[in-house]
């Protein structure tokens, strides 16, 4: 769970499955929790294309190379904060006294550690509908400024699988991410 959440949130940009379903047409929300128990609603995070990683602890390193792609493409070209970047602890297995307080004190532990809020799906809320996504996994959604779905992946995304998403990325937030970044000018 520690290299999700490190590999998770080191990253300013991600995806998702060559859209496993046809995008939503209408925005989609969902209730999760913080680590502390405070409800919150998705929809929170709309005004910028949202990257939403929804894994569980087995899952954390399965597309660890495209969250490290993700970043250095953001970085290199000064994008880091063009979308929303979440991470969603699918905690729902450990939904009972005691392993709720653990699993829930280690990802308090995580966020002190690197800054960065994780969000906790104790329920299972986003493998039922509207979502669906499989909750034992690795799953990346790609969501609009508005909240639309537009792109999701589950598994381990291949070569042309990321190539995809990068295109998906591209068109919302107005940056090619599939070509090289122009290099600077040496004086």
């Amino acid at each position: 769970m520690k290299a999700w959440i490190a590999g998770a949130l080191t990253v300013s940009l991600a995806a998702g499955s060559a859209l496993g379903a046809a995008p939503a047409s209408s925005p989609v929300d969902a209730t999760l929790k913080t680590s502390a128990g405070k409800e919150v609603q998705l929809s929170k995070w709309r005004g910028k294309p949202v990257i939403l990683f929804y894994e569980d602890k087995d899952s954390t390193k399965l597309n660890a190379p495209l969250k490290k792609e993700l970043f250095a493409r953001g970085q290199e070209r000064g994008i880091l904060d063009a979308a929303w970047v979440l991470a969603v602890a699918n905690l729902q297995n450990f939904d009972f006294f005691p392993a709720r307080q653990i699993a829930l004190s280690f990802v308090r532990d995580e966020e002190k550690k690197i800054g960065v809020p994780i969000l906790v799906d104790m329920d299972g809320t986003l493998g039922k509908a509207p979502w669906k996504l499989p909750v034992k996994t690795s799953n990346i959604v790609l969501l609009d400024a508005q909240g639309a779905l537009v792109y999701r992946h589950s598994g381990r995304m291949k070569d042309d699988e990321q190539t995809a998403f990068f295109a998906v990325l591209s068109r919302l937030v107005g940056v090619d991410l599939n070509t090289p970044a122009p290099s600077e000018p040496t004086p």
